[in-house]
């Protein structure tokens, strides 16, 4: 199964975006999905993850109280809404499937899989 990240866009600073994730012909029915970003010359980064065990989630310190997880499992989707972005916010961001219910690894890419395109977010003015 290929993920597919969408929603990106370019954004004033302060502004909002809301990110899809999605998989075409197949339900999302991981045990957790991710959100990760990588921004030019920089290390790919985990932001988010949500848990399908109680919807339980993980969030970087660096987007905590900004950007918020969610999924509707009606529409097949988990979303990402990032609000009060700034330039640093600026990457490709991607959504990735993860394996576990644990918190050990859910934000680290290695233990990720089902990686797709990603979708470019541009923070400027």
């Amino acid at each position: 199964v290929q993920l597919q990240a969408s929603g990106g866009g370019l954004v004033q600073p302060g502004g909002s975006l809301r990110l899809a994730c999605t998989a075409s012909g197949f339900t999302l029915n991981f045990p957790a999905i991710s959100w990760f970003r990588q921004a030019p010359g920089k290390e790919r980064e985990g932001v988010s993850c949500l848990s399908s065990l109680n919807d339980i989630t993980w969030t970087s310190d660096s987007v905590k109280n900004r950007f918020t997880i969610s999924r509707d499992a009606a529409a097949n989707a988990v979303y990402l809404q990032m609000d009060n972005l700034t330039p640093d916010d600026t990457a490709v961001y991607y959504c990735a499937a993860y394996l576990s219910h644990s918190s050990r690894y859910a934000l680290s890419h290695d233990r990720h899989t089902d990686w797709g395109r990603g979708t470019l977010v541009t923070v400027s003015s």
